[in-house]
């Protein structure tokens, strides 16, 4: 069985970027452990080490599964024959990921490279698979179309008298029949999310403990975020988030539903977040301060006086969009004191939502490839409100 899935033109130009965001970082070599990662360098999932030297061909250590095959493919039991593998070449500086991987793993591999210095490589890494290529594109591309056909699935599967959870769950069934992996990866250990997260009526306007622009009680403390039981009612807003993975990279796509007639502000709330995307898909070229996409949405919601609810209510995001890929929260970040610039071929999604009392949560949010004149969007799912009844 091959390790390495990807095309042999791709796997080089993965490594390039990486031994890139290496030398900005003063790394001479970097060993990876971290699935995604490990994912963006081979196109599998395995349990070992990728380690990619600044000169030379990169080595893989497989522990599981076993009789893997391929250039530079060697088994291990155990993470210290891997200085035995890279002999006297041992780098002078060796990037871990140190914000993934346990302080445990960290020490013993310290303990084998002992005359290295040690640096951070998880940053090297959301460095270089920021900028997506021609390969990730495509995937990302196809599990936008499969995920706006989910979409327009929605309004068939929702009837009167239904909980919030009750929906969520059709939506799921549909959205693994089309396809769906069900993972919903997200970098870091601080934010936790199932496969879809819908949101009816007032239930938005809980806060969570994670940095999400949408709220929700959740079902159980385990899990305080998203759908909370409550049945859905005529006069409230039905925003629903679901999983975008198709492919092992994915888009990112909200759209917002109406139970019957809702108040002016939730309408003109959604129409503002409309027009923001339409705005940041003019400004958002490459080359372009993510901070100055963020100021540009919050100013466009406090002059249309819409502030106190733009991107919660009670409780706000501190951001209104994300890069997207292998994670839900990769690079650039849009945040006020985002120091990120934005490159051609970033995927990133825009999510300028609104939360309005006693209503619910309205807005959109898209995926988007940057480019040198704009933003191409992904996610061509009908961004109006639609009446589930």
């Amino acid at each position: 069985m091959q390790l390495i899935l990807l095309p042999d033109s791709e796997v080089t130009r993965r490594i390039e970027k990486v031994r890139g965001a290496m030398a900005s970082a003063g790394l001479d070599a970097v060993l990876i452990a971290d699935n995604a990662n490990l994912y963006y360098l081979t196109g599998r999932v395995f349990a070992g080490y990728a380690y990619i030297p600044a000169k030379g061909d990169p080595l893989y250590f497989v522990r599981r599964p076993v009789r893997m095959e391929g250039c530079g493919v060697i088994p291990v039991r155990k993470p210290e024959q891997i200085a035995e593998s890279v002999g006297a070449d041992t780098p002078s500086s060796l990037g871990l990921e140190l914000d993934t991987i346990p302080y445990s793993l960290v020490g013993r591999l310290s303990a084998i490279f002992t005359d290295t210095k040690i640096g951070n490589a998880s940053s090297v890494m959301r460095q270089a698979r920021a900028v997506k290529t021609p390969e990730e594109l495509k995937k990302i591309e196809t599990s936008g179309i499969r995920q706006t056909h989910v979409y327009s699935m929605i309004p068939s599967l929702f009837h009167e008298g239904m909980t919030d959870i009750e929906l969520q769950i059709e939506i799921e069934k549909a959205s693994r029949l089309e396809g769906c992996l069900g993972q919903f990866r997200i970098a870091g250990n601080s934010m936790e999310l199932y496969m879809a997260n819908l949101l009816s009526g007032d239930n938005a306007d809980n806060p969570t403990p994670y940095d999400f622009a949408m709220g929700g009680e959740g079902l159980d403390p385990s899990l305080p975020v998203g759908c909370n039981g409550s049945v859905i009612r005529r006069g409230e807003t039905v925003m629903a988030d679901i999983n975008g993975n198709f492919t092992g990279y994915m888009t990112d796509m909200t759209r917002t539903f109406r139970v019957g007639e809702i108040s002016s502000l939730a309408e003109t709330a959604h129409r503002c977040s409309i027009e923001i995307c339409r705005r940041l898909e003019t400004e958002g070229k490459s080359g372009a301060k993510a901070s100055d996409l963020y100021e540009i949405a919050v100013d466009m919601a406090r002059q249309a006086g819409l502030h106190d609810y733009f991107m919660g209510h009670r409780q706000k995001a501190g951001f209104i969009g994300h890069g997207v890929g292998i994670e839900i929260n990769e690079l650039p970040v849009i945040a006020p004191r985002s120091r990120d610039i934005l490159a051609e071929n970033n995927v990133i999604a825009l999510e300028p939502k609104f939360v309005i009392p006693k209503i619910g949560a309205v807005g959109i949010e898209n995926t988007y490839v940057v480019t040198t004149t704009g933003l191409r969007k992904l996610t061509l799912a009908p961004e109006e409100l639609e009446n589930l009844i």
